[in-house]
């Protein structure tokens, strides 16, 4: 079957247009209550949703659905999409439904499903909820009457994550970018709760200001703000605060690479770390393994997104993984990357080492990366590109080890994307542009 409403995050798009409209919104709430009816005999299904404008006529929408479907909806109100994760697996809910877009513009949102265990519904379920989607869509009648939000679902969030920290945070500054979004009272509330000196900023979300020049898409203004505080860390969170990414006393931006690092010292240093194993992607820096084999500890690449990070982390049975954006899994605490966990095991590391996130992240060494798009007339396999395979191997050979090329196509678009990482700027620019030529030449549009 041919998709036509989830992607590989949920169901994404435009606010009011197909298919984030209300009638769609229903149908995924009648889809998900039918569903649901079949594996409790009297389900809940939680409901949250970020500070988009949109967030509570759709949260209505989604609840109807499932009220036609005779399946109690509970409302959290404004909560982080790891929140919902993991209220839905801990609380007495089949499912969760977390209305957002994380870090897209205000206009976009989102409808992510999460079943009882926290983690996003298998492919097959998805498919059968679309089938359903599509039959029920039509069936709104108008929105459902008032949702109140249930403040205990934040309290229970919220003290798991401090059960999560051993220490207390008393003495040292902290700048909180919660993006107008989900965190902008969770996140201020957790580190004062916690001792720190919390200078919360771009937290007075106005409906379209979330992610608009401010959180972890736009980590100058964190910069600026560290510096001008004197604060001893800053984090900047998305729209849905499932991702984190940082600023050190120095000013010196630190993401998910340099986490991954320190945090992932710190717990092979507590005996928390299998087989001194940490999950990463294709794209991250190439001077995050170098550090890592340096401390005795081994990288494992997967393909871009978070969904393939935690798959092989299960299947390797690692504890940490995430990419450079900031997502990053701890899988003792959770089953999704949650940027508020993220901040609180840096913090840990930091408060555990008595060092600074400076010393901490020194010997990171950030190899040059350039990134070329082709656009392409096919998505020929790029193995039968005699001139492009030469090209690579000429570039691995350059760099002898002490680099690294990965090209592969897009996969929403006629792309193909070319990367060169390694420790000469100049060779870095030259193999970069010439790879892409050579494609360009091969299959080029």
């Amino acid at each position: 079957m041919v998709r036509q409403l989830f992607g590989t995050d949920g169901i994404r798009g435009k606010a009011g247009e197909y298919p984030l409209d209300a009638a769609t919104a229903f149908g995924l709430g009648a889809a998900l209550g039918h569903w649901a009816r079949h594996q409790s005999v009297a389900p809940r299904v939680l409901l949250g949703m970020d500070t988009r404008e949109s967030g509570p006529w759709l949260a209505k929408a989604v609840a109807a659905g499932l009220r036609a479907a005779a399946v109690e909806p509970i409302f959290a109100g404004v909560i982080t999409t790891p929140g919902v994760a993991y209220l839905t697996k801990t609380g007495d809910f089949v499912a969760g439904v977390m209305i957002s877009a994380s870090h897209n513009p205000y206009e976009d949102n989102g409808l992510k499903v999460f079943d009882h265990s926290g983690y996003k519904l298998p492919d097959a379920v998805e498919i059968e909820l679309e089938e359903r989607i599509l039959v029920h869509r039509g069936g709104a009648s108008g929105l459902d009457a008032a949702l109140e939000a249930d403040a205990s679902l934040d309290a229970a969030y919220l003290d798991y994550l401090a059960a999560t920290f051993p220490h207390r945070l008393e003495g040292r500054r902290l700048v909180v970018d919660c993006a107008h979004g989900a965190a902008s009272k969770l996140g201020p509330d957790l580190f004062a709760r916690l001792g720190a000196d919390v200078v919360a900023v771009a937290n007075t979300p106005n409906g379209r200001n979330i992610n608009d020049g401010v959180g972890a898409l736009h980590t100058d203004y964190l910069q600026r703000e560290v510096l001008a505080r004197d604060a001893d860390l800053g984090v900047a969170f998305d729209g849905d605060a499932d991702r984190a990414l940082f600023v050190a006393a120095s000013g010196r931006k630190l993401d998910g690479d340099a986490v991954l690092l320190v945090v992932g010292r710190a717990l092979h240093e507590a005996g928390k770390l299998p087989g001194g194993r940490v999950v990463a992607t294709v794209m991250s820096n190439l001077g995050l393994e170098v550090a890592l084999r340096k401390s005795g500890l081994s990288m494992a690449r997967a393909a871009v997104g978070d969904k393939y990070v935690l798959e092989e982390m299960i299947a390797s049975g690692a504890a940490l993984g995430g990419e450079q954006s900031g997502h990053v899994i701890f899988r003792e605490y959770a089953t999704t990357g949650d940027g508020l966990l993220t901040a609180l095991q840096l913090l840990a590391a930091l408060v555990g080492s008595g060092k600074t996130a400076d010393e901490l992240a020194a010997d990171l060494e950030v190899y040059p990366q350039r990134l070329e798009n082709v656009r392409v007339k096919e998505r020929k396999p790029l193995g039968e590109l005699a001139e492009v395979q030469a090209g690579i191997a000429e570039c691995e050979a350059a760099f002898a080890g002490a680099g690294r090329v990965l090209v592969r196509y897009s996969g929403t678009e006629l792309l193909a994307r070319v990367m060169v990482e390694g420790n000469d700027a100049d060779l870095v620019a030259h193999h970069a542009k010439r790879i892409a030529g050579l494609i360009a030449q091969s299959v080029g549009a």
